[in-house]
């Protein structure tokens, strides 16, 4: 094959596979993006011309020289995309977006070759085809459908306006992430009465108290401002204690107006306007032209083509049928928050920047404890050693400490070997909170599994969450909700790191159908509130002591608190979306009146009229959750079908045995995380299952039903 010679470069070093190093993320500056990218794709090109001339088109003549080329295009991409992601600057900024239509532009192009698309019927047509291993059939299979929604099949006027929708589409979803920084990042309110903080903890205090000396010493801070002060932010470790525990109304009022005006078309305390109205209408309009163009009544149709559901109606009614049967619990939970707030606080209405502080104080006189003070058993690195050890028993293998280059101080990383000591896998974690990093938590790969001839190229995976640091001499403490976030994102992770596929294209997470993608991530939370877990992750920052029973007890009494209301959140979120995106091409889409319309339909409190939830809601305008939104309770019927099943074990055996049973924990890994988008995910689910999955588990894990045997009608 023609080969084209690759200058130095920290992201061309990283495409190096044929000496496969690790990523230097450090070294990487914006100046080497742009010829990076140009170098790798000028090569794919290369690739893509010989491929297509090849007269006898085969696995080896057309897939392997194909994906070795784009693979090392993505691997680059990934991480100037990664970067981008958790450590913005003006001038990656620009590299980044200078880049996304040019990436964008070449991959469309790949996705509409139709002389492509044609060796790839013709390899799926020989003869032999059936003799390859079921894992590449599901490549040429995956690949044949994406080929036609990529519009392989259309005319050349129809691919032009399909490529420009896509270049479009890019740049917007970009721009609604930057926006959303942008109005996180400027926002700063500074406090020097320490009585207007009253009922904040001390150790949030702290943190508050030393962003506010850190931006006092960068020249951040407005001169009058002095040196003793306490600073607000709209960083979810700044903003949630404030509305759960400040006794001060207006200040939870005055925060939480700003966290849900953010990028909408209100000008911020300092008068900047980062508004994303526009671009959500123009998204929308772009999705329904594309749907269009490929033969869809809608954008959800196209979206629900590579997944489990079968049609929107579907899963509107999978919600609908949730939503009927949580509301009887969601109008309960609303009814007693209001007659306390009434009761206890004199509130004659329960605003909405009530409701985490009433929530909380209801919740500390029902059950007898808080959320801060479990806090305090958390202390970062216990968890992550409770976290460590927990799959390490599930799975019999080895979590050390590594030495990967890393993109920030903060930044550590870990490798997964076998019993043996034979490496499975490397990943980093990215804990804490700081400017210029997206906001969320999520699981990215950085390389994925497959053979290479005698060996094989063991995965890598970054995990991001946005934790609070830690603030002087203690380590950061997570709340439980964090806890729970650290095991979701890692049970991505061994997603992609357990698998054993061989084929690039489904190994790990790849060409697993996306609603079916969150289930190892949901499964692995039910493990955060099970006792033999959590005695041995926990030790007060202070004394060491592990968490109490007796508290343990209580956090567990509470785990269903407002799940009602809960549900439904999702649930509205959920139809929001899919409603959003079964908007039929040249409709007028009004996002607000139909976000209204939801909000009547399933939910039991409105949020204020200057609410813009929909203006940060990055899930489905710019992270890959288009009419995909469903996705985390669809997988909850199943994540929580799979769990049910370490349950039904103890109980069949020795309902005193533990909950940690490295025997199904190794099916389960066999059956669920090994194979990866090798075959169905129902496939997989019912393989480690024995049946289809049902909702019984869910609700009964939710305190929505009382425990039974498990024989409703499968739901899915």
């Amino acid at each position: 094959m023609t080969t084209v010679t690759l200058p130095a470069n920290p992201l061309l070093s990283f495409a190096d596979l044929q000496h496969n190093p690790l990523p230097d993320f450090a070294a990487v500056h914006p100046d080497h993006i742009d010829p990076a990218i140009a170098a790798l794709i000028a090569r794919a090109q290369v690739a893509v011309d010989e491929v297509i001339a090849i007269q006898e088109p085969s696995w080896e003549s057309v897939v392997i020289p194909l994906e070795t080329a784009t693979e090392a295009l993505s691997r680059a991409w990934g991480m100037v995309g990664h970067l981008n992601s958790v450590m913005d600057s003006e001038a990656l900024r620009a590299a980044y977006n200078q880049q996304l239509p040019v990436v964008t532009a070449f991959w469309t192009a790949l996705g509409q070759n139709l002389h492509l698309y044609e060796q790839y019927k013709k390899i799926a047509a020989r003869e032999d085809f059936k003799a390859l291993s079921l894992a590449r059939q599901k490549v040429i299979q995956n690949a044949l459908r994406n080929f036609r929604l990529s519009g392989a099949e259309l005319d050349d006027d129809a691919k032009l306006r399909f490529a420009e929708i896509q270049t479009q589409q890019a740049a917007l979803a970009q721009k609604f992430s930057e926006n959303i920084l942008d109005a996180t990042n400027d926002y700063a309110w500074y406090i020097t009465d320490q009585e207007q903080l009253k009922g904040i903890p001390a150790d949030e205090l702290a943190a508050m108290a030393e962003a506010a000396t850190q931006d006092i010493a960068a020249g951040r801070c407005p001169a009058e401002v002095g040196t003793g002060c306490w600073k607000l932010s709209l960083h979810l470790p700044s903003y949630l204690p404030v509305m759960q525990y400040a006794e001060n109304r207006a200040l939870r009022a005055s925060l939480y107006q700003a966290y849900v005006t953010r990028a909408a078309e209100f000008p911020n305390s300092n008068g900047k306007v980062w508004d994303n109205s526009q671009i959500m209408v123009d998204l929308l309009t772009l999705r329904a032209e594309e749907a269009s163009l490929l033969g869809y009544q809608n954008y959800a149709e196209t979206s629900l083509a590579s997944k489990m559901a079968d049609s929107p109606a579907q899963v509107i009614d999978f919600l609908l049928d949730l939503a009927k049967r949580a509301r009887p619990y969601a109008e309960q939970d609303i009814a007693e928050l209001r007659q306390f707030a009434a009761s206890r606080f004199g509130l004659e209405t329960l605003e909405a920047w009530d409701i985490p502080y009433v929530a909380e104080k209801l919740r500390e006189e029902r059950y007898d404890f808080s959320e801060n003070e479990v806090k305090q058993y958390f202390p970062e690195n216990q968890v992550l050693e409770g976290l460590f050890r927990l799959i390490q028993t599930l799975f019999n293998v080895v979590i050390k400490p590594d030495n990967l280059p890393v993109w920030h101080p903060s930044v550590r990383s870990y490798r997964i070997e076998q019993s043996t000591g034979t490496l499975v896998g490397q990943f980093y974690l990215d804990p804490y909170a700081r400017a210029g990093k997206r906001g969320g938590a999520w699981m990215d790969d950085v390389r994925g599994r497959k053979r290479l001839d005698d060996q094989v190229q063991t995965p890598i995976a970054h995990l991001v969450c946005n934790f609070p640091t830690p603030v002087g001499n203690k380590p950061a403490l997570l709340t439980h909700d964090d806890v729970i976030t650290l095991f979701h994102e890692f049970g991505h992770g061994l997603h992609h790191l357990l698998t054993q596929v061989d084929e690039l294209g489904v190994s790990g997470i790849s060409g697993v159908e996306w609603d079916a993608v969150e289930l190892p991530s949901q499964f692995m939370e039910n493990f955060c509130w099970e006792w033999e877990v959590l005695k041995n992750m926990t030790a007060h920052v202070d004394t060491g002591a592990p968490l109490p029973k007796g508290l343990y007890e209580k956090m567990l009494a509470a785990k269903n608190f407002q799940s009602g209301m809960q549900t439904l959140r999702q649930v509205e979120f959920a139809l929001f979306d899919m409603r959003l995106h079964s908007q039929p091409a040249g409709a007028v889409i009004d996002v607000q009146q139909i976000l209204n319309d939801v909000r009547a339909s399933v939910a039991v409190i409105a949020p204020p009229a200057f609410n813009r939830f929909q203006h940060s809601f990055s899930h489905i305008f710019a992270g890959g959750y288009a009419a995909g939104y469903y996705s985390y309770k669809w997988a909850e019927v199943l994540s929580a079908d799979a769990y049910a099943q370490f349950e039904e074990d103890r109980e069949l055996t020795n309902p005193a045995q533990s909950i940690v049973n490295t025997n199904t924990g190794q099916r389960y890994w066999r059956e669920i995380l090994a194979v990866g988008g090798s075959r169905p995910a129902l496939e997989s689910f019912m393989a480690f299952r024995g049946r289809r999955p049902n909702i019984d588990a869910l609700l009964r894990h939710n305190g929505m039903q009382q425990p039974q045997t498990m024989t409703r009608p499968n739901n899915l």
